[in-house]
């Protein structure tokens, strides 16, 4: 079974802020791919179907953002998972701008706290992550403290951008989800802007 996994906060306050981009576009993949609805597991919500042939499931950790591992547990002690090539983790990127996004079958967290939760809770960097760009593209505009600006809402047309990334996302997860045992993908990565 593939896992998807999007990063994000619980609750109202949190639901239109940057740091739940990976809940967005895991709530897109379960409305195109016409997963069963969301329910409750645990510490996470979770929705099942097909990508393509292969079995997957979507997940939301009900977790705060830097505890997301935790929602990992039950998962990795099953011998048929491997997170090195069942595992997909779609999070918000400071470091790449709006309207882009990179697919990268390993790394490091590169400071997001999620990845860091995520990389404790597996053991190891091997595992696949989607990161989408949320860093302001005009040249003027600052970030200023990170934390106030990753969990501050983000405006109408920087979502539009976002959802114009949705079709190119879904393309690459479905690539990665039909892979097979060895995850093995074209264009690994590749950082892709959005047109």
């Amino acid at each position: 079974m593939k896992l998807v996994v999007g990063l994000g906060n619980p609750g109202k306050k949190y639901e239109r802020t940057r740091h739940n981009v990976g809940w967005w576009v895991v709530d897109h993949l379960a409305d195109v791919w016409r997963f069963e609805g969301w329910r409750r597991d645990g510490d996470s919500l979770i929705a099942d179907g097909r990508i393509g042939g292969t079995r997957a499931r979507l997940l939301k950790p009900q977790t705060f953002m830097n505890l997301s591992g935790g929602a990992l547990r039950p998962y990795l002690r099953r011998e048929t998972f491997h997170a090195s090539t069942d595992l997909l983790i779609l999070v918000d990127e400071v470091a790449l701008p709006l309207g882009t996004w990179r697919f990268r079958p390993s790394g490091s967290p590169g400071g997001h706290n999620g990845l860091k939760s995520v990389e404790g809770a597996v053991g190891s960097q091997e595992y696949a992550r989607l990161r989408v760009g949320i860093k302001p593209v005009e040249p003027e505009r600052e970030i200023g403290d990170l934390s106030d600006f990753v969990l501050d809402n983000m405006g109408k047309a920087e979502r539009e951008v976002i959802e114009g990334l949705y079709p190119a996302i879904r393309g690459r997860v479905e690539e990665w989800g039909q892979a097979g045992s060895t995850g093995s993908t074209g264009s690994m990565g590749s950082t892709t802007r959005g047109r």
